[in-house]
């Protein structure tokens, strides 16, 4: 099947899955940080007792040195502790639904631990190797041509792959060696899969990664899985075997 393209057509299909992959690599190292927002509720905290003291400092020096024939307007000093008082409650609300978020994050992750040593497909174009082996699979018509490319995180492409599909799903299986047959390193790629029609137009072919689950991640945007050295986000799971 390859032979009945045009070098035009495999040209063209090699320069787009390749373009492909390696803007994909440019995601690999963004993956989620981890983070909780309780220093920034204690900082508001610490920053509204620090004002509120300091008010009260200068509300106290003014009581005692004011004159008494022109006492101070009472309802100004009112109105400011109202104002005080009602960003207290504020910031504690906060506080409390920050507490309960991580509350709901910490039960999700130990119900989504029950995912470790198990296979999953993902979508995306994070593709796992593990232990020298990694794997996806794709879906395409009879006989069409398809193009895959994988790319390292620095965006060097690193393998390229022309097949022909099965028809519905064709599963596609790489060996982590790069084009010269070197062994390439566990950790997270980017793969790129596209097919080319006779005319040399190119189009996407949707896939999903496949991978061994080795750990859960929280995030600051929500749970990712761990895939050795690759991580995708937990919504992106499609199956799990």
């Amino acid at each position: 099947m390859v032979n009945s393209l045009s070098s035009n057509n495999l040209l063209a299909l090699q320069q787009a899955t390749d373009s492909a992959a390696r803007s994909g690599a440019a995601s690999l190292s963004g993956a989620g940080q981890s983070g909780s927002s309780a220093g920034t509720t204690e900082g508001a905290f610490a920053s509204m007792a620090k004002n509120e003291n300091n008010f009260l400092t200068l509300l106290t020096a003014q009581l005692k040195h004011q004159d008494p024939s022109s006492p101070m307007n009472t309802e100004n000093m009112a109105a400011q502790l109202a104002q005080f008082s009602s960003v207290e409650q504020q910031v504690q609300t906060n506080s409390n639904l920050n507490t309960l978020i991580s509350l709901n994050e910490t039960a999700q992750l130990t119900q989504d631990k029950g995912l470790v040593g198990r296979q999953v497909s993902a979508s995306g174009s994070t593709l796992p190797l593990q232990s020298g082996s990694a794997g996806l699979s794709f879906q395409a018509g009879a006989g069409q041509m398809v193009g895959i490319s994988v790319a390292n995180s620095a965006g060097q492409v690193v393998y390229h792959d022309v097949v022909r599909a099965d028809g519905g799903q064709t599963s596609w299986n790489w060996d982590g060696k790069d084009d010269n047959g070197t062994t390439l390193s566990d950790g997270a790629y980017s793969v790129a899969v596209k097919s080319v029609d006779s005319r040399g137009n190119t189009a996407d072919v949707p896939f999903a990664v496949r991978g061994t689950v080795t750990g859960m991640k929280k995030t600051s945007t929500g749970m990712n899985v761990m895939m050795g050295g690759a991580e995708v986000p937990l919504s992106s799971v499609q199956a799990t075997s």
